[in-house]
């Protein structure tokens, strides 16, 4: 795809950093968001292309007794095999980039917020304008995801260990939200970078 005629942030971080509560506050002060997590859902409804390629690939089993993907099933099989990992990518990642041009080319805005949970430099989305990474200490990640998902310390860990690090989400950063305060905080530090971000998308 071309450049976007839209300024395009990228908003990425780790596991119970807070990128649903940032891009809500995003989209509360009328930037339009896309969500890759919400597109990776859609792609694998039945009928959906890529979820009848997924049971070719892994067969049958991995789909539930309604033909919906059998989601903790396949995550259990490619957290245990990498390899199985990187198939299940190859076939949802290419989906998932062609709905969010799609999707991009469509906005009617000055810019717009495209979450990315783990965002690599894999060209995936080569055409983005700046990196936007909500950060917090790893101890807290670990402490909210044991509290939402009602899992144990190691099993948090081994999700953490499983993600990019935080080092090298920070390396791609332009821009680095502290999410480790209160919502107030949370909220003045938003409320800065949307001046900020419709800035740079006036001047760009």
């Amino acid at each position: 795809m071309e450049q976007p005629k839209t300024f395009v942030v990228v908003l990425t971080g780790g596991i119970a950093s807070g990128k649903t509560a940032v891009s809500q506050l995003f989209a509360q002060r009328g930037v339009p968001v896309i969500d890759t997590d919400l597109i990776a859902h859609e792609i694998v409804e039945p009928g959906q292309p890529a979820l009848e390629r997924v049971a070719e690939v892994f067969g049958q089993e991995f789909l539930d007794q309604k033909g919906r993907l059998d989601r903790k099933k396949m995550r259990n099989a490619i957290f245990s095999d990498p390899g199985l990992k990187n198939r299940l990518e190859g076939i949802l990642h290419p989906a998932i980039a062609a709905r969010v041009d799609q999707r991009v080319t469509r906005i009617d805005a000055p810019w717009c917020l495209l979450v990315v949970p783990l965002l690599k430099e894999d060209g995936l989305f080569p055409w983005i304008d700046h990196v936007l990474v909500v950060d917090v200490d790893e101890s807290v990640q670990i402490e909210r995801v044991m509290e939402r998902d009602s899992i144990t310390r190691e099993q948090a860990q081994s999700i953490l260990d499983a993600q990019p690090s935080r080092r090298e989400r920070l390396a791609m950063a332009d821009d680095i939200l502290d999410n480790s305060g209160s919502l107030e905080e949370l909220e003045a530090g938003v409320d800065e970078l949307y001046r900020k971000y419709t800035a740079m998308a006036k001047d760009r």
